[in-house]
Protein backbone atom coordinates (compact mmCIF):
# COMPACT_ATOMS: atom_id res chain seq x y z
CA UNK A 1 0.00 0.00 0.00
CA UNK A 2 1.42 3.35 -1.07
CA UNK A 3 0.76 5.88 1.70
CA UNK A 4 0.74 9.52 0.62
CA UNK A 5 2.19 12.13 2.91
CA UNK A 6 -0.23 14.91 3.84
CA UNK A 7 1.87 16.98 6.24
CA UNK A 8 4.16 16.85 9.25
CA UNK A 9 3.20 17.83 12.78
CA UNK A 10 6.11 18.25 15.20
CA UNK A 11 8.26 16.27 12.76
CA UNK A 12 5.79 13.35 12.64
CA UNK A 13 4.60 12.36 9.16
CA UNK A 14 0.83 12.44 8.72
CA UNK A 15 -0.60 10.34 5.90
CA UNK A 16 -3.76 10.70 3.82
CA UNK A 17 -6.55 8.14 4.18
CA UNK A 18 -8.52 6.82 1.26
CA UNK A 19 -12.18 7.51 1.92
CA UNK A 20 -14.86 6.40 -0.53
CA UNK A 21 -17.25 8.98 -1.96
CA UNK A 22 -19.55 9.98 0.86
CA UNK A 23 -23.34 10.09 0.60
CA UNK A 24 -24.80 13.60 0.48
CA UNK A 25 -28.40 14.71 0.91
CA UNK A 26 -28.53 17.58 -1.59
CA UNK A 27 -31.71 18.86 0.03
CA UNK A 28 -29.45 20.14 2.84
CA UNK A 29 -27.37 22.41 0.56
CA UNK A 30 -29.26 25.62 1.40
CA UNK A 31 -29.13 24.86 5.13
CA UNK A 32 -25.42 24.08 4.94
CA UNK A 33 -24.74 27.39 3.18
CA UNK A 34 -26.78 29.34 5.72
CA UNK A 35 -24.92 27.65 8.60
CA UNK A 36 -21.61 28.76 7.06
CA UNK A 37 -22.87 32.33 7.26
CA UNK A 38 -24.09 31.85 10.81
CA UNK A 39 -22.06 33.08 13.69
CA UNK A 40 -21.71 30.42 16.34
CA UNK A 41 -18.82 32.02 18.21
CA UNK A 42 -16.87 28.83 18.95
CA UNK A 43 -17.08 27.74 15.29
CA UNK A 44 -15.86 31.15 14.10
CA UNK A 45 -12.95 31.04 16.57
CA UNK A 46 -12.00 27.53 15.46
CA UNK A 47 -12.41 28.39 11.76
CA UNK A 48 -9.98 31.31 12.12
CA UNK A 49 -7.37 28.80 13.32
CA UNK A 50 -7.80 26.33 10.45
CA UNK A 51 -9.05 28.21 7.37
CA UNK A 52 -6.81 28.63 4.34
CA UNK A 53 -4.73 25.61 5.41
CA UNK A 54 -3.35 27.62 8.36
CA UNK A 55 -3.27 24.48 10.55
CA UNK A 56 -0.31 22.42 9.24
CA UNK A 57 -1.37 22.93 5.61
CA UNK A 58 -4.46 20.75 6.21
CA UNK A 59 -7.61 21.65 4.25
CA UNK A 60 -10.77 21.89 6.39
CA UNK A 61 -14.34 22.09 5.06
CA UNK A 62 -16.91 23.95 7.13
CA UNK A 63 -20.54 22.80 7.45
CA UNK A 64 -20.04 19.76 5.22
CA UNK A 65 -22.99 17.52 4.34
CA UNK A 66 -22.42 13.83 5.01
CA UNK A 67 -25.51 11.71 4.43
CA UNK A 68 -28.44 13.38 6.17
CA UNK A 69 -26.18 15.30 8.54
CA UNK A 70 -24.24 18.55 8.44
CA UNK A 71 -20.95 18.36 10.34
CA UNK A 72 -19.19 21.41 11.77
CA UNK A 73 -15.82 20.67 10.13
CA UNK A 74 -14.46 17.92 7.91
CA UNK A 75 -10.95 17.00 6.77
CA UNK A 76 -11.44 15.04 3.55
CA UNK A 77 -7.80 13.96 3.27
CA UNK A 78 -8.03 12.25 6.68
CA UNK A 79 -11.69 11.26 6.80
CA UNK A 80 -11.99 13.22 10.03
CA UNK A 81 -15.19 14.86 11.27
CA UNK A 82 -14.72 17.58 13.88
CA UNK A 83 -17.74 18.51 15.96
CA UNK A 84 -17.89 21.44 18.36
CA UNK A 85 -20.41 20.51 21.02
CA UNK A 86 -22.26 23.41 22.58
CA UNK A 87 -25.63 23.76 24.26
CA UNK A 88 -27.40 22.53 21.10
CA UNK A 89 -26.03 19.06 21.97
CA UNK A 90 -27.46 19.05 25.50
CA UNK A 91 -29.87 16.16 26.05
CA UNK A 92 -29.12 14.81 22.55
CA UNK A 93 -26.80 11.95 23.50
CA UNK A 94 -28.93 9.39 21.63
CA UNK A 95 -29.03 11.51 18.46
CA UNK A 96 -25.29 12.23 18.65
CA UNK A 97 -24.65 8.51 19.16
CA UNK A 98 -26.61 7.64 16.00
CA UNK A 99 -24.71 10.30 14.05
CA UNK A 100 -21.38 9.04 15.31
CA UNK A 101 -22.24 5.42 14.43
CA UNK A 102 -23.28 6.52 10.92
CA UNK A 103 -19.94 8.31 10.40
CA UNK A 104 -17.94 5.38 11.80
CA UNK A 105 -19.72 2.99 9.40
CA UNK A 106 -18.42 5.22 6.59
CA UNK A 107 -14.89 4.66 7.99
CA UNK A 108 -14.71 8.22 9.33
CA UNK A 109 -13.16 9.29 12.62
CA UNK A 110 -15.05 11.74 14.82
CA UNK A 111 -13.30 14.23 17.09
CA UNK A 112 -15.41 16.23 19.54
CA UNK A 113 -14.49 19.53 21.15
CA UNK A 114 -16.53 21.32 23.81
CA UNK A 115 -17.72 24.79 22.82
CA UNK A 116 -16.57 26.18 26.18
CA UNK A 117 -13.01 24.93 25.60
CA UNK A 118 -12.77 26.57 22.18
CA UNK A 119 -13.76 29.88 23.76
CA UNK A 120 -11.58 29.61 26.86
CA UNK A 121 -8.71 27.19 26.16
CA UNK A 122 -8.04 27.42 22.43
CA UNK A 123 -4.26 26.83 22.58
CA UNK A 124 -4.75 23.50 24.35
CA UNK A 125 -7.66 22.54 22.08
CA UNK A 126 -5.41 22.98 19.03
CA UNK A 127 -2.55 21.07 20.68
CA UNK A 128 -4.89 18.20 21.56
CA UNK A 129 -6.15 18.11 17.97
CA UNK A 130 -2.54 17.85 16.79
CA UNK A 131 -1.98 14.96 19.22
CA UNK A 132 -5.14 13.19 18.00
CA UNK A 133 -4.08 13.53 14.35
CA UNK A 134 -0.60 12.22 15.18
CA UNK A 135 -2.07 9.25 17.07
CA UNK A 136 -4.53 8.17 14.37
CA UNK A 137 -2.97 9.29 11.08
CA UNK A 138 0.81 8.90 11.40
Amino acid sequence: MDRKLLTRIDGVEIFRRKIEVLPKNKELLARSRSLRKGYVLSEVIFWKQVKSKDFHQIDFDRQRIIGNYIVDFYIKSLGLVIEIDGSSHDDKEEYDGRRQLFFERLNLKVYRILDFRVKHDLANVMKELEEYIIEYFS
